[in-house]
């Protein structure tokens, strides 16, 4: 697969205020190209465009606990290993973890453990692409863009909503 540069004449940011800080959410008619957490915590949407009102609900249901999967339009924009890695962490399922080893060996590169964790740092789209599901070898929590305390929160809160579930079977 070739790496194509797609032109996106027009992009619209929205932002919601979510428990562990302010997450910006830029888009376009084609999809998402990013979503992070904002630097600026008051950050406000005046008005939301079209395109970014069906992202803002389903983060607010896996906020609340009500999605576990995204079913969104994602514009991945890195190199083709970058996008191999993150179509590899969109299948690590809703509170559970993979190692960055686990994740190198499933795109075919056992001992590019260090490259999926560079893949990771570079994942603009937070969360949607899960890459706080992906952990040490030996079961700890390093590396994230938003801070260890936020990938601690997510993996609890993946973890509390999946017990949950699991409880009322």
């Amino acid at each position: 697969m070739t790496s194509k540069k797609i032109k996106i004449l027009s992009e619209h940011k929205a932002y919601y205020s979510s428990p562990i800080g302010t997450i910006e959410i830029v888009a376009s008619e084609l999809g998402i190209t990013s979503l992070n957490f904002a630097k600026d915590s008051l950050a406000k949407s005046s008005s939301v465009h079209s395109c970014l009102k069906d992202v803002l609900v389903q983060v607010d249901e896996y906020f609340k606990g009500k999605r576990r999967k995204f079913s969104l339009k994602l514009i991945l924009q890195g190199t083709d290993f970058q996008k191999k890695v993150w179509r590899e962490l969109l299948k690590i399922p809703y509170g559970k973890t993979a190692s960055y080893r686990d994740v190198a060996a499933a795109v075919g590169r056992e001992k590019a453990a260090r490259a999926v964790g560079n893949a990771n740092r570079l994942n603009n789209i937070a969360i949607i692409i899960p890459c706080h599901r992906v952990i040490g070898s030996r079961g700890e929590l390093v590396g994230y863009g938003g801070g260890l305390w936020r990938k601690k929160w997510l993996l609890e809160h993946e973890h509390k909503f999946n017990a949950d579930k699991n409880k009322r079977k």
